[in-house]
């Protein structure tokens, strides 16, 4: 059986992150592809296609969320994601006991006691007017109801697991700071949400499968678990894996990956890559060693914006003043440096449109 080493799995991310080539796709295609960007900072998902796509223009992707193309809403891992409408509708039944149990897992006690299809039938009928509303107004239209779990426990179970709902814009859109307001997510797209196989099959699980591993692959069932949050997906996995290709990491772990999908060779150059907070091609695995040292790993859960060099991660950045500010992790060499300023400079370009936007890349 084939076994892929730390470098060979990286080219292969990269070339299925679209981060080795940039892309030269539509806006909604790339979303699509990439099974949705986390999308927690709202300015951030604009770094991770400029990153991946030439020529991109982030008004296109402002015009996608004003138009309903693709909505920002709580989805894989119980974090906020922009994902294409229909991937929202297809996706959204599915990871609804897990968006409950999650949240469950932070306010069991504050919420015991509490019936909760009876809690979600309320706030829907708050919500049944299509007025946007913020987490805090719909939990204090229901405090009268159920005054125990406070505000801020109810909101959370209501927005982020019990009903389906989208982010309405002006959040998300470039370059505008919004406060969160909610509206049902079938509302706002004119679409019930796709219901869960009556017969207990799982077609949405295997699509699930094939998009991960389209866009992630090769990876193991954990890989595939740590990006959506679901654990119960072997069923899914038994029934295409026919379909996919078993290979090995040097843990021997078993791999699974689209038979037809890039698989670079491990010397295949990998350019400077900036990206965003929280970025899916760190976070969406559950072995990051293919992209991340161990010793840095704490960096991506924390929100760090982060460097690619060589295909790793090299260095940090944030921006100040019209500045792209990087900070190595450990030494880089001259050449390095000088393709981490060329594209910190295009990237500060990006961010501010500002005559004197620069890059600065500061010494270890």
């Amino acid at each position: 059986m084939t076994v892929l080493d730390a470098r060979a799995l990286g080219r292969a991310t990269l070339a299925r992150q679209l981060l080795l080539d940039r892309a030269d796709l539509p806006v909604l295609d790339a979303v699509a592809h990439l099974g949705g960007l986390q999308a927690q900072e709202p300015q951030e998902p604009f770094v991770g296609l400029w990153s991946r796509l030439r020529s991109f223009d982030p008004t296109a992707l402002s015009d996608l969320l004003v138009q309903r193309h693709v909505v920002r809403t709580h989805l894989m891992r119980r974090t906020v994601h922009l994902v294409t409408a229909e991937d929202a509708l297809a996706w959204r039944a599915r990871h609804g006991a897990m968006l409950r149990r999650r949240v469950l897992g932070v306010y069991r006690r504050e919420l015991d006691g509490v019936d909760l299809d009876e809690l979600a039938a309320a706030g829907r009928a708050v919500m049944a007017d299509d007025e946007p509303r913020s987490m805090t107004e719909l939990a204090r239209a229901l405090a009268g109801r159920w005054p125990a779990p406070g505000p801020r426990a109810l909101g959370e179970m209501l927005i982020a697991a019990l009903l389906p709902v989208a982010q309405a814009p002006p959040r998300g859109l470039w370059r505008t700071k919004a406060g969160v307001r909610n509206v049902l997510l079938s509302s706002w797209l004119g679409r019930e949400i796709d219901p869960l196989s009556p017969d207990g099959s799982d077609p949405v699980g295997q699509a699930l499968v094939r998009r991960y591993l389209a866009a992630y692959g090769p990876a193991a069932s954990a890989d595939l678990r740590a990006w959506c949050g679901l654990a119960g997906l072997p069923a899914a996995v038994a029934a295409v894996r026919e379909e996919l290709v078993s290979l090995r990491d040097e843990r021997g772990r078993e791999l699974l990956d689209l038979p037809d999908a890039p698989r670079p060779d491990p010397d295949t150059p990998a350019p400077v890559r900036f990206l965003p907070a929280f970025d899916n091609a760190v976070l969406g695995y559950d072995d990051r060693g293919r992209i991340i040292d161990d010793g840095h790993r704490g960096l991506s859960v924390a929100g760090e914006r982060v460097v690619l060099v060589d295909g790793r991660v090299a260095a940090t950045w944030t921006v100040e003043e019209h500045t792209v500010l990087v900070t190595p992790l450990g030494r880089l060499s001259g050449a390095d440096r000088t393709a981490v300023a060329e594209q910190g400079r295009e990237l500060a370009s990006f961010l501010s449109d500002h005559e004197s936007s620069r890059v600065r890349v500061t010494r270890t």
